[in-house]
């Protein structure tokens, strides 16, 4: 059976393991509850690719809050970390939940009563505990201690200080090896034979920043190794998450990480640190200015496809892109490899309002429409101007045999969770979409 088949019409038996690297335990609660817990006092804001102490957390939560944007972090001193994971796991309303990009992917398919998944990452007690029975985990991948994140998330005008939120969103920090590490990774590889997937998702990458630089090119390379043995047929998708370590991205866009999966995930500040670190399409952009220019985004996207995907006979694998920002999604795919495109766009798009509202159904006194009215295609003579109509909101344009739909995105006024909401429309976009195996 091809993806498709077991994702776009309602499933029957199909195996479908969506999960590898990385998994842990979400511990998520009030960011400024928690720096106010810690006696800390806000201060100037300051962005720290790693946190080494309360106040470089202090200063990288307040720089993030006034931006109003995610960003993920590690934290380096293992005792400090753990005092203040201590702090944060037994706050007054603090939640535990399944946590990191494959596992919370996994859970979200599992959810599905005929779907089976494989979840392989440093699995601990609570973890193993959270998950969905649906979750099939290798006794290899089991551990006495669970690997923490802690999630500090903030509502739409918080204030901490001088400063107020923008947007609703969430600062996460963890000091966790075994995920960076990718300890997982040969266990995954030598279970799918077993389990004959339908579909492998990827994850994880991202926590090798706190490696050191010999172990990341090392791993990245048996990466790229592992990927090569999963059977020809089955779809691999990759998906990303916050990074600060230009050289890594590099490597994992140019060392054949790129060509070597079928489908990609990511949001605005991965893209724009993507095309930072591969000298791409408006690298010299330092950061989105309020909501991102869809033509900027389709330029970059447009690059990506045309640079590393699968074109004009090239030796790679990639012919598929979901982006995602706070108001709009865009769907990128190289013609003739993927199909279903506008379902898939769409589902992406409207279980992120659903779940940031907690809500079965979208709940329109809810929700805003914030995704531009007008914008152009791309910034270049293949761009046009597009008008968006409410009665068709998904939109089609072409580009040198690359396909683009873009939809709004109705966005909660007031999210009750902002955490997994990437993982959730990856999920859900993959669970629409079509694969034409080649």
């Amino acid at each position: 059976k091809t993806a498709a088949q077991c994702l776009g019409f309602l499933l029957s038996h199909c195996l479908f393991p969506p999960s590898r690297v990385n998994a842990c335990v979400d511990v998520v609660l009030s960011g400024v509850k928690l720096l106010q817990a810690l006696g800390l006092s806000p201060g100037n804001g300051k962005d720290h690719t790693v946190l080494g102490s309360r106040n470089d957390l202090e200063e990288a939560f307040t720089h993030f809050l006034g931006k109003g944007a995610a960003a993920e972090r590690f934290f380096s001193d293992k005792e400090a970390f753990h005092d203040i994971a201590q702090v944060a796991s037994e706050f007054p309303g603090a939640q535990h939940y399944v946590g990191g990009n494959a596992a919370l992917i996994g859970q979200k398919f599992a959810g599905n009563s005929d779907l089976k998944v494989l979840l392989c990452g440093p699995i601990g007690p609570k973890l193993h505990e959270l998950l969905d029975n649906n979750v099939f985990v290798p006794p290899e991948s089991l551990q006495e201690v669970d690997e923490f994140h802690l999630i500090l998330e903030y509502q739409a005008g918080e204030q901490w200080g001088q400063l107020k939120a923008p947007h609703a969103n969430r600062f996460i920090f963890s000091h966790d090896l075994s995920n960076g590490a990718m300890n997982m990774l040969e266990v995954f590889v030598s279970s799918l034979e077993e389990f004959q997937p339908d579909l492998v998702v990827l994850s994880g990458l991202h926590m090798m920043e706190g490696q050191s630089k010999e172990l990341q090119r090392k791993r990245l390379l048996e990466v790229v190794t592992s990927i090569s043995d999963i059977p020809t047929g089955i779809p691999v998708h990759l998906e990303l998450a916050s990074m600060t370590n230009r050289e890594l991205m590099s490597s994992i866009v140019h060392q054949q990480v790129f060509p070597a999966v079928n489908s990609l995930g990511l949001n605005e500040q991965e893209l724009l640190f993507l095309t930072q670190s591969a000298s791409g399409p408006h690298s010299s952009v330092s950061s989105w200015n309020g909501v991102p220019d869809v033509g900027m985004v389709s330029d970059i996207l447009f690059w990506i496809l045309k640079e590393h995907g699968r074109n004009k006979g090239r030796a790679s694998d990639l012919t598929r892109i979901h982006f995602h920002t706070l108001v709009y999604h865009i769907l990128a795919t190289v013609d003739g490899h993927w199909a279903n495109q506008l379902a898939a766009v769409a589902a992406g798009a409207r279980v992120a309002g659903k779940q940031a509202c907690a809500t079965e159904t979208l709940d329109t006194s809810r929700v805003s429409l914030r995704a531009p009215h007008e914008f152009m295609t791309f910034h270049s003579e293949a761009g046009s101007r597009i008008v968006l109509n409410p009665n068709e909101p998904v939109v089609k344009w072409h580009r040198e045999g690359i396909s683009f739909h873009f939809t709004p995105v109705l966005v909660c006024k007031d999210p009750i969770r902002t955490v997994g909401l990437g993982d959730a429309i990856s999920a859900e976009g993959l669970f629409y979409s079509e694969v034409h195996p080649h």
